[in-house]
């Protein structure tokens, strides 16, 4: 009773005969009034996480654009002696023109522009500047969306970059102007998954949000696992197989994207209340609510001593002096360098794994398949889980098991992959099956640290501590491709490599704090108080327990 006293006429006089006003905060409104996650919650968060597929089919197709084929064959009349059982290292030593790819020199990039030899390490230049654009594209839409662009335009953008850029790669003529188009694109696709993400966990209720941040990997499984549908009719010409790509998220930025909402949370801290009440009463009618009080208005942050003070600018709208910075706030500085570090490894692993099925000596489209296929069971427990278990725990779990399953593949692993004529796709179904479930683990770490990361900063500077998870992601996944290009000499030493950035990321991970059930905050400052405040109700407890 003396809680809902306190949200009634906060501030404010309340004069006879008028309604007395209620301020509520954006969580309180959707408990009370809307629904955790209701029918309009869902259509948004389905609508909004369609563009998780682009992300993944961008950021995935250089596992066939860039891939070495697979079996190479002598021309008639040449290079007789060194018939089927010829291996990459004889290439090198065969005059150029005297044998040939079997699958034709436009089937990959390695094909075409003869990345083999003293030039290897060139194929590995496009994927790393990739990952490295959108290294730097985080940063960007982190801080554009958190300020005047929003989320809802910052994933519009996204997808309109990205569809171009996807275009002009397969205009490439030779593998500078290819990587170049390939960092462009890195650059544009940035801006889909960390908006997307925050998007979608800001429209619902605490109960949802670590599930609902799933749907969202979900679909780029989705994304993920269509991959190599596209890529086998495409298979000798890769250029057709950007062309095909390009057109999918242009037209969800024209069709589908329109009928999307903003972020209530964002509307609000932006001093748009009035905009954030209509989201916000549109999700409760479409849920079968009835219509938000009359006389209800958000708490708005500006009004308490918690947050950044605002302005009025001459038209009468309210902008906020967020003088508040995350990188000088102690404690959230220290936080967003752990999950930086931690992000690093899981960058490294999950992308890197995914990158590097060729060196399992499987067929290559079967590979991808059952990878991708993983990550469905991986999404499937990572939601479950997250409704009754600590973040932490499941992250370094999760991290763990991934690790164990790449150093045990290194023992079936062998040196110096060889690419012959009639190709044996047999290798070994231990290695596979083990990678397999390694994979699922790296993936069930990746999704989980995205979702702790937007539960440990508070709205005002989320979307930037998600963008610089994802730099983090990035940079670890742009030097995954080196370690690629050196497994096709041996395997079992990148296997290593990808155990043991698994296991530091598992440690790091137990000196985050937990957020399981934690509100989600508006600033910095707020947020510090609130959890200063718990820390010292939990130790009074504690201590009355002892006694």
């Amino acid at each position: 009773m003396m809680e809902e006293e306190q949200k009634l006429v906060k501030g404010g006089t309340n004069l006879e005969g008028s309604e007395a006003k209620l301020e509520l905060t954006v969580d309180e409104v959707v408990e009370e009034y809307v629904g955790s996650l209701g029918f309009s919650q869902l259509v948004h968060v389905l609508l909004v996480s369609l563009a998780w597929i682009f992300d993944a089919q961008s950021t995935l197709v250089t596992i066939f654009s860039d891939a070495q084929p697979s079996a190479w064959r002598c021309k008639s009349g040449f290079c007789n002696n060194s018939s089927s059982s010829s291996s990459t290292g004889s290439v090198c030593e065969l005059v150029p023109g005297t044998w040939e790819w079997v699958g034709g020199h436009t089937s990959s990039i390695i094909a075409e522009w003869n990345l083999i030899c003293d030039r290897r390490f060139l194929a590995a230049v496009p994927a790393s500047v990739y990952f490295l654009g959108s290294l730097i594209g985080s940063g960007v839409y982190g801080h554009l969306s958190d300020t005047w662009l929003g989320r809802k335009r910052s994933v519009q953008l996204s997808c309109i970059l990205t569809s171009i850029t996807a275009f002009a790669t397969s205009l490439s003529p030779n593998i500078w102007t290819y990587a170049f188009f390939r960092f462009t694109n890195g650059f544009a696709r940035s801006g889909i998954g960390i908006c997307c993400l925050v998007l979608t966990t800001e429209s619902v209720g605490r109960k949802w949000r670590g599930q609902v941040g799933q749907y969202g990997f979900f679909f780029f499984t989705i994304g993920f696992l269509t991959l190599p549908l596209v890529a086998y009719p495409t298979r000798t010409h890769w250029r057709s197989l950007y062309k095909l790509l390009s057109l999918l998220p242009l037209a969800y930025s024209v069709l589908i994207l329109p009928l999307v909402s903003e972020s209530p949370r964002w509307l609000l801290i932006r001093g748009r209340t009035k905009e954030a009440l209509q989201v916000l009463d549109r999700f409760a009618r479409l849920n079968g609510k009835q219509k938000l009080p009359t006389n209800l208005t958000l708490t708005n942050p500006s009004g308490s001593s918690n947050v950044a003070p605002c302005t009025t600018s001459e038209g009468g709208e309210r902008t906020p002096n967020n003088k508040e910075n995350l990188w000088t706030t102690k404690w959230a500085a220290i936080r967003m360098v752990t999950v930086m570090l931690a992000g690093f490894g899981v960058g490294f692993v999950y992308y890197g794994v995914q990158l590097n099925v060729e060196n399992l000596n499987f067929n290559l489209y079967v590979s991808v398949a059952l990878n991708a296929l993983m990550e469905i069971p991986a999404v499937v427990i990572g939601t479950f889980l997250l409704g009754f278990t600590n973040r932490r725990l499941l992250l370094s779990v999760s991290s763990y098991i991934a690790a164990v399953s790449s150093i045990l593949c290194t023992f079936f692993s062998h040196r110096g992959k060889t690419s012959k004529v009639h190709s044996n796709h047999g290798g070994s179904w231990a290695q596979l099956i083990i990678e397999a479930i390694g994979f699922m683990g790296a993936s069930t770490t990746f999704d989980i640290l995205y979702i702790y990361c937007v539960e440990l900063f508070p709205t005002n500077v989320r979307n930037f501590a998600v963008s610089m998870l994802r730099q983090a992601i990035m940079l670890g996944a742009s030097v995954a491709p080196l370690l690629v290009v050196l497994g096709r000499l041996s395997p079992s030493l990148s296997f290593f490599v990808f155990g043991a950035f698994s296991i530091s990321s598992g440690v790091l991970s137990l000196w985050l704090p937990e957020t399981r059930n934690a509100p989600l905050y508006e600033t910095l400052k707020q947020q510090e108080e609130e959890e200063k405040h718990n820390w010292v109700s939990h130790n009074d407890c504690a201590l009355e327990l002892g006694q």
